[in-house]
């Protein structure tokens, strides 16, 4: 890893525990790591309208976010499964709005967590600036 983030997967971990999941079986932890280094976690919520379900990421985003936090350096995702888990679709596209190209931690039961920038999980991510340049052509 380029950066010590062990601290962060731990953080992950220990939300991982906390996740509500009785439909699926599979719990998710996430501890987002703010640019003046304040951590915020969260863990998947199950609803039996699967819909209504939101995700780790998606939880420690909006915890920062309604606490004022608007600068990240990280986020760090703990699953059940027996190999890394990235984000969801929606989950990186929230990110990316919300948090841009951050580093990306996936812990592994390995031992040896896989680290990379949100870009490369979200290639040409539709963005503010698509947005704004959809919007400029049609006027």
């Amino acid at each position: 890893m380029r950066e010590n983030y062990r601290t962060l997967i731990q953080a992950s971990r220990n939300a991982k525990r906390r996740a509500h999941a009785p439909y699926s079986g599979f719990h998710v932890g996430a501890a987002l790591l703010t640019s003046d280094g304040v951590v915020f976690t969260g863990c998947n919520v199950e609803n039996s309208s699967y819909g209504l379900t939101i995700c780790a990421e998606r939880t420690a985003i909006f915890k920062a976010i309604s606490e004022g936090k608007k600068k990240f350096k990280a986020i760090a995702i703990t699953s059940d499964g027996t190999d890394v888990t990235p984000p969801c679709g929606a989950c990186r596209q929230v990110l990316w709005d919300l948090a841009g190209n951050i580093d990306v931690v996936l812990d592994s039961h390995s031992g040896i967590p896989l680290q990379m920038k949100l870009e490369s999980l979200l290639p040409i991510p539709f963005s503010e600036k698509r947005l704004k340049a959809a919007r400029k052509r049609k006027s």
